[in-house]
């Protein structure tokens, strides 16, 4: 199977959306509306992947980082195409991008129940701090809808 990797732009926002929405183990919220991504693609600019096979997108991972740690944002590959490094290529793409930028290390949110990409992740060579826990709090409203 022949695909090509590629920034993801604002204009990949529908079929990404309908990846996303059609992918176990993605949990989507006002973070994943179209202006909340729109900021996070122009903060990071570059950096969030798609994979295409010919012109439709198969798999996609959002990219970025804090200026200190690189965070992976909804891996999601289609059905029909995992198993055959998809998944893989875009990660590393990701890590390679941060490493230019001086990022030393990456995390990932996963949730506790998706064994299927845990055990991704593993084979992939990250492992779990179990020592840690993700606390979050909300801090204010979602971002209002800019014109675009």
């Amino acid at each position: 199977m022949s695909y090509t990797v590629r920034s993801m732009t604002l204009a990949d926002f529908e079929p990404v959306l309908r990846l996303w929405q059609e992918t176990e183990g993605v949990g989507l919220n006002e973070s994943d509306k179209r202006d909340a991504v729109a900021h996070f693609l122009d903060r990071n600019p570059g950096l969030s992947r798609v994979a295409l096979d010919g012109t439709k997108i198969v798999g996609t991972l959002m990219c970025g980082h804090d200026g200190r740690r690189g965070y992976l944002h909804h891996l999601a590959v289609v059905k029909t195409h995992r198993k055959q490094g998809l998944g893989k290529a875009l990660v590393e793409a990701c890590l390679a991008d941060l490493a230019q930028q001086g990022i030393a290390k990456c995390n990932i949110c996963l949730f506790a129940v998706n064994a299927e990409g845990q055990a991704f992740w593993e084979h992939n060579g990250w492992a779990d701090r179990s020592e840690l826990k993700v606390l979050q709090k909300r801090v204010g409203s979602p971002r209002p809808a800019a014109s675009r």
